[in-house]
């Protein structure tokens, strides 16, 4: 016989079990939250704690009847774990909304010193702020930044070598540096009118490779070879074959 529910689940929503059904049925969801919502949809059906815990693959009925309180009072947010002890945290969900609306805010160049902002920046102008965060880390603002589903690198753009925005009276207009290719590094030395450079590359014609391995000068030099060496065999040199002289046979 089961014991008296002190605080039995509330009716559940339409929207609260169709998220318990999908994250149960989930793959990619941490498998605490998988057992969670598994438990509280056979409480749901009408079984008991102990009985939701061995169908969530738990051992412990208590732990259902501590998760069915929290959820009657937080909701879908009980899936989460919860504070497992030490200082209590010290950045709630206002303090997340801060930072993402600071990261949302355009730059000013003169005030914050950036036209894009960099976690460092970023720091700098939450911590500078009246209504701001005057202890804010980098690795808080990377995790909020993280958490509400936003990737750093996204921000970052490309641009064209010797290509750049200037504002002018008519607008931004795309400035394009006319020496840009003569700046760009030749290193194979093939362009035309340049000279080849010392180990032979550019468009001179070719000559055949040699069978002898040629020595480094010959090779920087791009010198002719000379009279072919003969091969060496790979298992060693091969003594001649044993000839019998011609008085002695």
């Amino acid at each position: 016989m089961s014991r008296c529910q002190r605080d039995p689940l509330r009716r559940l929503t339409e929207e609260e079990r169709h998220w318990l059904e999908r994250i149960s049925r989930s793959r990619s969801e941490p498998a605490s939250h998988v057992a969670r919502a598994k438990a509280l949809l056979a409480v749901a059906d009408g079984h008991s704690y102990t009985e939701a815990a061995a169908l969530a693959g738990r051992r412990s009925g208590d732990a259902v009847a501590r998760l069915v309180a929290r959820f009657n009072r937080e909701g879908l947010e009980a899936l989460e774990p919860g504070h497992g002890g030490g200082p209590a945290p010290k950045y709630g969900e206002a303090e997340r909304a801060r930072i993402l609306a600071e990261f949302r805010r355009a730059p000013d160049r003169e005030q914050d010193g950036t036209a894009t902002w960099s976690l460092a920046t970023l720091r700098r102008a939450l911590r500078g702020a009246e209504d701001g965060l005057p202890e804010v880390s980098i690795d808080t603002i990377s995790r909020a930044l993280h958490d509400s589903g936003l990737s750093w690198q996204e921000s970052r753009s490309w641009c064209d070598t010797g290509t750049v925005l200037r504002k002018r009276k008519e607008g931004v207009v795309k400035v394009t540096d006319p020496d840009t290719a003569g700046k760009k590094p030749d290193r194979a030395g093939v362009h035309s009118g340049r000279a080849t450079g010392p180990s032979g590359l550019g468009p001179r014609p070719g000559r055949p490779v040699p069978d002898r391995a040629l020595r480094g000068r010959e090779l920087a030099a791009g010198g002719r070879a000379g009279a072919p060496a003969p091969r060496v065999h790979p298992r060693g040199d091969r003594q001649a074959p044993h000839t019998v002289p011609p008085g002695r046979r």
